[in-house]
């Protein structure tokens, strides 16, 4: 999991022995229930089963929102002005700063190394849509609504221009230092970012024209998530300015169309690709799931490979979830 996290080094996943320590218990937790719902973190983690090798990882935090951690966010409003005696009219774009202490289940910690990425088995899709597929299989764990938090365009040394021009004029701090402490004490925030809005028009043009941008390497998750169901919400981070996307958690395609299936054998190629999961009690890992091509074989049935049967650890006539991507 370290080595994963140090392709990227975010606040989801940093870089740091202890932290991932502490990232993996709370996970174990959350998938034994031994931790309350809306506190829930889940990690997914891909394997390379060949090297025995981690190679991926994504997130789900059940509720990201509470009295005790609001979600905060800055709102990119529209201000708009009228003279009569000139005759001008002006349509001014603002960011007013947002709190949320009910918030929304929120999907993050995507990765996926390099070597991995551009590949024929749809390994960043699977990595991604396992997520859904574990909400519409959990349900009434998740919040009516998701967010996802994209990345922007950063400098090459990973700090934002917007933080730079505006946050750190208001705390005192970089980019990743604000960007660390805000994982698990957001009161600065709240005590130094002023209440009223910011226009945009005092801000250097490179700085503006960064706002709501998704940042080159993220391009692809933003057109997946807007293919299931995801728009901007015009909303974005107060620290890098990345656009934050939004969806009904029942309207996310791959979370409305799961459903539980019998496990019949199939060709050695299907003829569809599909996300499948299954739950396996007093079993370690208690979750597994795969992307593959499947066939349907009769109502309620669907046919997986041998090979796809073996990594997932069942047979004929075990039921699993399944959604298509």
């Amino acid at each position: 999991m370290l080595a994963v996290a140090e392709h990227l080094d975010t606040v989801n996943l940093p870089a740091d022995h202890a932290i991932i320590e502490g990232i993996l218990d709370r996970s174990e937790k959350s998938f034994t229930g031994a931790v309350p719902e809306h506190e829930r973190e889940f990690v997914f983690v891909l394997e390379d089963l060949a090297k025995k090798r981690i190679i991926g990882t994504s997130m789900i935090y059940a509720q990201h929102g509470t009295k005790r951690a609001p979600h905060i966010f800055f709102r990119v409003e529209n201000d708009e002005r009228y003279s009569v005696t000139l005759d001008k009219y002006f349509v001014h774009r603002t960011l007013r700063i947002g709190y949320n202490y009910n918030g929304p289940t929120e999907i993050g910690g995507l990765i996926l190394l390099p070597e991995y990425r551009r590949n024929t088995d749809a390994l960043g899709k699977a990595l991604s849509y396992v997520r859904f597929l574990f909400m519409g299989m959990n349900r009434p764990i998740f919040r009516d609504r998701v967010l996802s938090e994209l990345l922007p365009p950063l400098e090459p040394d990973g700090t934002s221009k917007l933080w730079e021009a505006l946050g750190r004029r208001f705390t005192g701090l970089t980019y990743q230092e604000a960007d660390r402490l805000s994982k698990d004490n957001k009161e600065f925030i709240h005590a130094l970012f002023p209440d009223d809005p910011i226009h945009t028009e005092l801000l250097p043009d490179d700085v503006r024209q960064l706002i709501g941008k998704v940042g080159p390497e993220t391009k692809a998750v933003e057109t997946m998530l807007r293919r299931i169901g995801f728009d901007y919400a015009d909303q974005i981070d107060p620290f890098d300015g990345g656009p934050h996307f939004t969806a009904r958690t029942d309207d996310i395609t791959i979370v409305s169309e799961a459903r539980e299936l019998s496990v019949g054998p199939g060709p050695t190629e299907g003829d569809k690709w599909a996300i499948i999961g299954i739950d396996l009690p007093g079993v370690r890992p208690g979750f597994r799931a795969i992307g593959t091509r499947v066939t349907s074989l009769a109502p309620g049935v669907v046919g997986l490979a041998e090979e796809a049967r073996r990594r997932l650890g069942v047979e004929s006539g075990q039921r699993v979830w399944l959604s298509y991507g």
